[in-house]
């Protein structure tokens, strides 16, 4: 059974970009009343940009979320076929956190 935090950092990354992202896009719509020729200009840049953002950010998370899900299907797999080797391991470094917690 997959754990709900194996991709709480990713998912944070993610979140983050994609604020940054949605941040710019309403800076593009506040800049809509600028004229000229280079405001224009820099609104097409900063559409292509945030495109290629999107793009970059959906490939991403993708690989991400397939890499974790990998990750956590071999790990189950290999608790399913070696359970006692993985309770000995379980406890061992559960003794080790204790020594370390135990020396503050």
């Amino acid at each position: 059974m997959p754990s709900k935090n194996t991709t709480r950092p990713q998912d944070d990354v993610l979140a983050d970009f994609q604020a940054l992202v949605s941040d710019t896009e309403k800076l593009l719509q506040h800049t809509a009343n600028l004229a000229g020729d280079q405001a224009d200009e820099l609104r097409l840049q900063i559409q292509d940009s945030l495109k290629r953002a999107r793009d970059t950010l959906r490939t991403t998370e993708q690989n991400l979320r397939e890499r974790s899900q990998a990750a956590v299907q071999a790990t189950e797999d290999y608790v399913q076929e070696h359970p006692w080797q993985s309770v000995g391991l379980a406890a061992g470094i559960g003794f080790l956190l204790g020594l370390l917690a135990a020396r503050r």
